[in-house]
């Protein structure tokens, strides 16, 4: 009975995801710094080729030394991130569920954590199919109770995608907006239909708020698909993320106005933002990714990175009264909720959050959301300009007439130079 009863709740869990589509995301409060990253590149995409020697690497830590027991299941995927309709036999070789059996404790840190860690493919799994993957973790074989959603995308390359970014818009040249054209070549790949089977998915620094899903070419030309000078490829430039680096808790990096210890363990406290609406300054920055590092590390960063607690403030005489603030980037999957939202403080005149964060690199942007909408605008905080160095990525997917599943047939990410 218990094994019905657990089928029915994870059948339950995937008819809600029809309409909540999956991300990568933290689903309890004792998981902290999830990471999904292609093997030997931590700030790659984490999209891997089909039958290539390529691995996705997943970490993340439990907020304590005690022993638990974590099993994973893989789900394919629409292009949408929504379940797609294949049996698991038919995108799976192995077996359907594992165990992570690769953990470790935290040596000599404020904070006790296990650091848990796994890989696709595996000797249980392997992946026969391109399209998208989400990798849903649990605790106990509770398979409807995930504890961590982590997503990824296999490519078949099929069809070539080159591009380019500019500042001559339909709405302005030369100001706070970037164009996107690209052209698909099919090449020899066989598409019938290239406006009903072909979708394709454009994203902005992996951003989700301002993803644009199943644009169709304004241009078909022999075997070449074209997106040229469409108002829905129109994006704010937004501005370079804002970088601190909390590797050392001895050496300082840039933005870090000093670091204390109390019985929370350390705190480093950022100097105070300011509203940037003016002339754009560049920055290097890694476009919204953290990256887990600690220089005093012995063996292994993973588990001698401490946790530290991060307070940022935006300095501004008035709050805003016609939307919301969040904190934006990676640092929290590119989602805006209650964990990354800003707080008006009138004592301090400024906007204030901490967040508890791993020893490492970190970006992040102030996000503004307009009341009733929920795509977030960078223009109110730190502006929106033409140069700002950006990454689009696209994704190709074909589902041809009689298909069941969107095959990934290329992905190709264009910057802004």
């Amino acid at each position: 009975m218990k094994q019905y009863i657990i089928i029915i709740g994870l059948l339950f869990s995937l008819n809600n995801y029809a309409s909540n589509p999956f991300r990568t995301r933290i689903l309890s409060d004792d998981i902290k710094s999830l990471t999904v990253n292609l093997r030997n590149d931590n700030l790659a995409l984490p999209v891997i080729e089909l039958d290539e020697d390529e691995y996705i690497d997943i970490r993340f830590d439990e907020m304590s030394h005690d022993t638990h027991h974590y099993g994973y299941t893989v789900l394919h995927c629409n292009a949408d991130w929504t379940p797609s309709d294949i049996q698991t036999y038919e995108y799976l070789d192995g077996y359907t569920e594992s165990y992570i059996t690769n953990y470790n404790r935290s040596i000599n840190t404020h904070y006790l954590y296990t650091n848990y860690f796994f890989s696709l493919p595996n000797r249980d799994m392997e992946l026969k199919l391109s399209g998208n993957y989400v990798v849903l973790i649990y605790e106990d074989n509770q398979k409807d109770k995930p504890i961590a959603q982590v997503c990824f995308s296999v490519v078949e390359p099929k069809v070539n995608v080159q591009g380019k970014v500019h500042a001559n818009t339909d709405l302005e040249i030369y100001g706070k907006y970037q164009q996107l054209d690209f052209d698909i070549a099919l090449m020899a790949y066989n598409v019938r239909d290239p406006m009903t089977e072909i979708k394709t998915v454009v994203r902005q620094n992996n951003r989700l708020d301002n993803q644009l899903f199943d644009i169709k070419p304004n241009y078909i030309s022999g075997s070449k698909l074209s997106f040229v000078n469409q108002k829905d490829l129109i994006f704010e430039g937004g501005n370079e993320y804002h970088s601190f680096d909390i590797s050392s808790t001895y050496a300082y990096s840039k933005g870090i106005d000093r670091v204390e210890f109390n019985e929370n363990g350390y705190e480093v406290i950022l100097f105070p933002d300011a509203i940037q609406r003016g002339k754009y300054m560049h920055d290097f920055d890694v476009n919204g990714r953290f990256l887990i590092n600690h220089q005093e590390a012995f063996e292994d960063v993973h588990t001698e990175a401490d946790y530290v607690w991060v307070q940022f403030k935006l300095a501004t005489m008035n709050p805003f009264f016609d939307g919301q603030l969040f904190l934006g980037g990676d640092l929290n999957y590119n989602a805006m909720n209650d964990r990354v939202r800003m707080g008006y403080d009138s004592r301090e005149n400024a906007y204030t959050q901490a967040l508890l964060l791993k020893q490492g690199g970190y970006n992040y942007q102030y996000w503004f959301v307009p009341k009733g909408q929920s795509k977030a605008t960078t223009t109110r905080v730190d502006g929106s300009y033409w140069e700002t160095e950006n990454e689009y990525t696209i994704y190709v997917y074909h589902r041809a007439w009689g298909e069941r599943y969107d095959k990934l047939i290329a992905v190709s990410t264009i910057r802004q130079q």
